[in-house]
């Protein structure tokens, strides 16, 4: 450490990885050792903002030549478990974006290299930290059970959105990118066991690669009887009617985050702030009287400020932050992260072969 200071090293620098370093720079104990892309034009530019710190276009050099007690991976999905696994090696805490990794057995062998060099590894769950979405929980956890829960994430991306779209579709469907963010939500809400899950898929453009798809849904069943579905689409040809819907409803009443998504400027659904913004929840209580009607009004809750995408990364490098400074048992957020990972990937499964899937 440089002056009693955490040296982070900052891996990729896009959307995700310019939230996560602008975080660094203004958390006292951090110091950024460095950035790394592949791209000149990406590292050069958050260097710049970064008052221009070390660039780099290789990961093994920038490992090697800064040295960082902790280092943040925000690339592609398919280098999050091997250079998580290089980092740890060094011995460097790790931050890293979801998924943890493409496969169940690389997310596991990222977990042993953490437990074997002792360090620790936070996987950005950003939902987890997001006061609004923390409250619909809470809501959610008082309406009994079972629950039925209905999540969606749609984007009718185009132009650089829809590229970046298709390159994450190099490695992973739309239900698997980002269905851990919300298939964790439901196991926060009901803490019951997912037992089998069920999906469909569609292939709606010729630019993918093979056996690709960019509209999923997934359906998971619990073991307390709770059930859910997750639907994702990417692309220049999805429907913006509807495309938010975050809703739960029990025995007990429902709660909904409320959004007016169908007087939305065209492509709104594109920017990924639309999805995690809470803004109010609308709580609907079923109590009946003896004639069989509604006893109570529906509620309209506002919820705490509205964070931005980066005060939320904000929080969650006060979260790593603290799990290094405070040496705090990540062993069942470490778990959580691969069985959410285990119940996506279940479904990407479930897709191609036509059939429920047993967790």
């Amino acid at each position: 450490m440089s002056n009693d200071k955490i040296d982070v090293l900052v891996v990729g620098c896009g959307n995700m990885g310019t939230s996560h370093a602008r975080a660094y720079h203004k958390l006292e104990d951090f110091n950024i050792v460095g950035v790394v892309s592949r791209g000149p034009e990406s590292r050069g530019r958050l260097s710049k903002e970064l008052g221009g710190v070390a660039q780099f276009g290789d990961y093994e050099e920038a490992l090697g030549k800064t040295q960082p007690d902790a280092v943040c991976i925000s690339t592609y999905p398919g280098t999050h478990a091997e250079y998580a696994i290089k980092a740890l090696e060094s011995g460097a805490h790790v931050f890293v974006e979801k998924p943890i990794a493409e496969t169940v057995e690389d997310a596991q062998a990222v977990v042993r290299a953490a437990e074997k060099a002792d360090k620790k590894v936070v996987v950005g769950y950003i939902l987890r930290h997001h006061p609004g979405w923390q409250q619909f929980i809470e809501y959610a956890e008082e309406l009994g059970k079972p629950l039925v829960m209905r999540m969606n994430l749609n984007q009718q991306s185009t132009g650089q959105e829809w590229d970046v779209h298709k390159s994450i579709m190099e490695a992973m469907s739309p239900i698997v990118d980002c269905g851990v963010h919300y298939v964790d939500v439901m196991c926060q809400m009901t803490r019951a066991t997912p037992v089998h899950v069920h999906a469909i898929g569609a292939r709606l453009s010729e630019d993918l690669k093979p056996g690709m798809y960019n509209y999923g849904q997934l359906q998971v069943v619990f073991d307390d009887g709770s059930v859910g579905w997750y639907e994702s689409g990417w692309g220049p040809m999805i429907s913006e009617q509807a495309y938010f819907v975050k809703d739960v409803f029990g025995p007990k009443g429902s709660i909904s985050i409320s959004k007016n998504t169908f007087d939305q400027p065209r492509g709104a659904s594109a920017d990924i702030g639309e999805h995690t913004s809470v803004n109010r929840l609308h709580l609907h209580h079923s109590e009946l009287d003896e004639n069989g009607k509604l006893t109570r009004d529906d509620e309209l809750i506002e919820t705490p400020d509205e964070p931005g995408h980066d005060e939320l990364c904000f929080f969650e490098q006060e979260y790593f932050l603290k799990a290094i400074k405070e040496n705090l048992d990540l062993s069942e957020h470490l778990e959580q992260v691969v069985f959410t990972l285990k119940i996506v990937l279940a479904s990407d499964e479930s897709v191609k072969t036509g059939k429920a899937v047993s967790l």
